[in-house]
């Protein structure tokens, strides 16, 4: 009969007074790690003690118990009880829960010390989320759950929101099928079917970052810092039926994303058309409205002239107050080398309340205003930007209209505000407020063959390029003179050649097609903000221009001259009509897209550095599939090209603009060839500089905000 195994006996228990306790020399642990002596001595207090004390007997020289007893593993515990002893808050001879071992074990007292912090397990985080989330289930609140566990209370909401991700995710994340920093990233919704979607998607994609994820869960969401919700306000879509916006609590989210788009963009058309009632009551013959106004919305209207209203003697006085209070603050703080926050603040709101007061509304005549209009439309900060006194040429009086002019700038966004248009389809009966629709169409041809960049596109591209060409332009004075004497010999000498895409007798450039958003874009606002200065520094009567311009020195005139000469540039690859109108021909702007790479290379065009990128809006989303496979192909190699081959075209849309971000990648119509050989007429401009005259011998001072007269008047 086989013998049954002996059982163990475990080691007896028995609570012994804490003064008849001794710290262990035997302790293994030495350096100081984790939570405090007074922070564990806290805890006790709390919850009192949650795990015996391991003990042996101390024993005399003749091997005799002596009644004392040392502590080889617990010496934390220990210590902080003897805190609590020190601070008479725990009797001397309180009894403590101890485990006591025999003093001459066959394990080593070092060993067991060892071994209780070896083989201590910690909790695995999803067992923290939940635990935490049951405390606050039974009642328990955050800020008390932060004290107990030594915490912010940013964490423990970071950690209930990990609580609240799908429990199927959870069950991949505990099978260590998923990083935790995957796991954070799903938090970012609450959507557990949405984030299912996305965890099905990841396994059919090369892309498994978190980063990926958080934008596969944010598509068809805007951002709460986007214009139009700060336009609209986030109390206005949420009393409008709108959910919280979505938060991530792991990292910055600029305020989160909304969820419905739709919902928003009613907000915003309502509350445009309400803002363009208020400024239509003010006598105007229409108004139009656009979260975003196109690019040459301008182009053809006459803008009238307005009077500021002057200041009032108080308004005076206010802005001489704040103007002496700036000067004593920057006084006072000038030679500090940290300057309190409030103290900008302060300073902040000094200036805004002196740029209302400077910028003063303006009266106009009530007679142009009956026959003119204003444009509507939001600022980056959700600010509204009005733009008042723009006069179409077929509400001017028939006796100032010339012959012909009214043909000439038919088809302008202006133009067609009372015709029958698309934007009059959504025109509030009885009003004279029209939204311009300035969305591109979603002419999205999925083919499976490789084409040619449509039409249209191309045009966009290049609009974009031209103006990246008329900034970097401005900046090269001398190019710039060579570039319009080129022009001039050409009229002058060769009647018959007209290669130069100098529109010399500065017609400024206008695009029949324009990419959304290029009035914001870089070099958009860099023309804007020098045209600016100049316009300050130019006098308001044009009869005393002549001697204005005739007061400037050399390099001034020279800067200017740049500037004037930038705005005929046009590097815009039109889209050709079918039949020939007389306006443009195939031959002519062939001719002038070459000649505009002969420019872009004197003035190191770098269109890239200039602020474009491939993104899915400007590009991808008006090209194929194969198209854009060809692109990856090209700027990242093939293999990121077969990572994204079996995606649909709205996700490898998404994943080509990721790979290409920071590419320096740019479609065909957008780059400048290398010079392989130049014609005579590009030799006037890529050989040896010719000789200049003398105001143009060397390259003017940028204008600053300080310094001598010049600058300060720029």
């Amino acid at each position: 009969m086989a013998k049954a195994p002996q059982k163990i006996v475990l080691a007896g228990s028995r609570d012994i007074p804490f003064d008849r306790l001794r710290l262990s020399q035997s302790n293994v642990r030495r350096v100081k790690a984790g939570v405090s002596i007074g922070e564990l001595a806290e805890d006790i207090v709390r919850r009192t003690l949650l795990q015996s004390l391991n003990v042996r007997p101390i024993l005399d020289p003749e091997g005799q118990e002596t009644g004392d007893f040392e502590v080889p593993a617990g010496g934390r515990r220990f210590r902080a009880l003897e805190l609590l002893v020190k601070q008479k808050r725990l009797a001397k001879n309180a009894p403590i829960p101890c485990v006591v071992k025999a003093a001459n074990d066959t394990v080593s007292a070092e060993e067991d010390s060892f071994a209780e912090n070896t083989f201590r397990e910690q909790l695995h985080p999803l067992d923290q989320f939940r635990a935490m989330q049951a405390m606050v289930d039974k009642g328990e609140g955050i800020e008390s759950i932060a004290a107990h566990f030594l915490v912010t209370p940013a964490v423990v909401n970071q950690r209930l929101r990990l609580a609240k991700v799908s429990p199927k995710l959870h069950e991949v994340y505990a099978e260590d099928g998923m990083t935790l920093e995957q796991l954070i990233a799903f938090s970012v919704s609450d959507d557990h079917a949405h984030q299912e979607q996305v965890w099905e998607l990841l396994a059919h994609s090369y892309n498994k970052s978190a980063q990926f994820i958080r934008e596969k869960l944010t598509e068809g969401t805007v951002r709460v810092s986007d214009k139009r919700v700060r336009f609209v306000g986030i109390d206005a879509y949420l009393a409008a039926g709108g959910q919280e916006a979505m938060r991530d609590l792991f990292q910055p989210d600029d305020g989160g994303w909304l969820t419905d788009p739709a919902l928003l963009d009613r907000l915003v058309t309502e509350k445009l058309q309400a803002e363009g009632e208020i400024i239509g009551a003010e006598g105007w013959k229409w108004v139009a409205t656009a979260v975003d106004l196109p690019w040459n919305v301008t182009s053809g209207l006459r803008e009238i002239d307005g009077v500021p209203v002057p200041r009032t003697a108080d308004e005076d006085a206010r802005l001489a107050e704040l103007e002496a209070e700036s000067e004593r603050i920057e006084e006072q703080w000038s030679d500090e080398p940290h300057v309190p926050d409030e103290v900008h603040e302060r300073l902040d709101t000094i200036e805004t309340e002196i740029g209302a007061l400077v910028d003063r509304p303006k009266v106009f005549d009530q007679a142009e205003m009956a026959r003119a209009g204003a444009f509507v439309s939001i600022e980056t900060d959700g600010s509204l930007c009005i733009e008042r006194g723009y006069v179409r040429p077929e509400d001017e009086p028939a006796a100032e209209i010339e012959p012909g002019e009214a043909d000439v700038v038919a088809g302008t966004p202006g133009a067609d505000i009372d015709g029958e248009d698309d934007a009059g389809d959504a025109r509030v009966s009885g009003s004279n407020v029209v939204p311009i629709d300035a969305a591109p169409s979603d002419d999205d041809e999925d083919g499976e063959i490789l084409k040619p960049l449509p039409d249209r596109l191309v045009a966009e591209l290049t609009a974009w390029r031209t103006l990246a060409l008329q900034d970097a332009f401005a900046q090269e004075p001398s190019t710039a003179f060579a570039a319009v004497l080129h022009a001039f010999v050409l009229d002058t000498f060769y009647s018959y050649s007209r290669e130069s895409c100098l529109q010399v007798s500065l017609s400024k450039a206008s695009f029949g097609f324009a990419p959304s958003g290029l009035r914001s874009s870089a070099p958009a606002k860099a023309i804007d903000e020098r045209h600016k200065r100049w316009a300050d520094r130019l006098p308001d009567d044009d009869k005393e221009l002549w001697d204005a311009l005739l007061a400037f020195d050399g390099a001034e005139q020279a800067a200017l001259f740049a500037h004037c000469a930038s705005q005929a540039l046009n590097a815009q690859l039109e889209v050709v009509p079918k039949y020939d109108n007389g306006r443009i021909s195939k031959h002519s702007v062939e001719r002038r897209i070459t000649h505009s790479h002969v420019l872009a290379r004197a003035v190191g065009l770098d269109v890239v550095g200039a602020g474009w990128r491939p993104t899915v809006e400007g590009y991808f989303r008006s090209v194929t599939k194969p198209r854009i496979l060809a692109d990856v192909a090209q700027a990242k190699g093939s293999k990121f090209a077969e990572m994204i081959d079996h995606l649909k075209k709205g996700d490898m849309a998404n994943e080509a603009e990721r790979l290409l971000e920071d590419a320096g990648w740019l479609p065909e119509p957008m780059r400048t060839p290398e010079l392989q050989g130049a014609s005579a007429t590009d030799a006037a401009v890529d050989a040896e500089p010719a000789v200049l005259p003398a105001f143009l011998e060397h390259e003017p001072e940028p204008a600053g905000d300080e310094g001598d007269d010049i600058a300060a008047a720029a």
